[in-house]
């Protein structure tokens, strides 16, 4: 798919939410650049693994760094980023409905590639990739393709995800993974050069007191790629 995703500024986002926004703006897979992910597969396999079901109020965390500057409604949000491909589902619910499903809330996604490095930021302000925007179906989902993400120095392997209902902010949270697949995936392919991620979840100050809330376990493997599902509970 060499569709460019639609690229709009928070100020326009604000105004264009709902429903009507949903079936307004197109979904790509590209920005800025279209070449294809290489590596050892290029299609995640289906949706999968072990979530945090728990139906509490999933824990608040920091969105830095970096949040977006531009709104990207698409799916595959890989551009030519390399690594092992990671289809990601997250299911919005509201506790004060019995986790039942939030549908038409916007869920946007972003992290780090396999140098730690994020787009739109440092030598990267011209890119967008590894970052994308999808609005909840009837039963609260949305999927993305992405790859495992990378890291960088102070931070455990992490993925950022918010939620936005009416263009407001109801819910910024993170995503973290097990050490034992973090290790497995940063020894394989164009991973292996920088190797395993030295800080740990328990020692992160983001998921030390919250990782239980926070943490997946993707199936899959550094050759055929991983799935995760990832429940965001916000009490609306």
């Amino acid at each position: 798919m060499n569709a460019r995703a639609r690229k709009i500024g928070r100020r326009e986002a604000i105004g264009a939410m709902g429903a009507a926004a949903t079936a307004a703006l197109a979904i790509g897979c590209g920005a800025g650049n279209s070449a294809t992910p290489t590596g050892p597969s290029t299609t995640p396999p289906t949706t999968g693994g072990t979530t945090n079901s728990e139906c509490s109020v999933t824990p608040s965390e920091t969105a830095g760094p970096y949040p977006s500057t531009v709104d990207l409604f698409r799916s595959d949000i890989r551009e030519d980023r390399q690594g092992t491909p990671l289809a990601l589902a997250v299911r919005v619910v509201n506790t004060n409905g019995a986790c039942a499903a939030v549908p038409n809330a916007n869920v946007e996604i972003w992290h780090c590639d396999v140098s730690g490095n994020y787009s739109e930021y440092g030598t990267q302000t011209t890119r967008n990739y590894l970052r994308g925007i999808q609005t909840t179906d009837a039963n609260g989902t949305v999927t993305f393709t992405t790859i495992y993400p990378g890291w960088y120095q102070g931070r455990a392997t992490h993925i950022h995800a918010e939620v936005t209902i009416g263009g407001r902010t109801v819910k910024t949270t993170q995503i973290a993974f097990p050490e034992s697949i973090n290790n497995t995936v940063h020894a394989s392919g164009v991973y292996a050069s920088r190797g395993s991620n030295p800080t740990s979840n328990a020692s992160d100050g983001i998921f030390a007191d919250s990782l239980s809330a926070e943490l997946v376990t993707p199936a899959g493997s550094p050759s055929g790629g991983y799935s995760a599902t990832f429940q965001i509970a916000i009490a609306v």
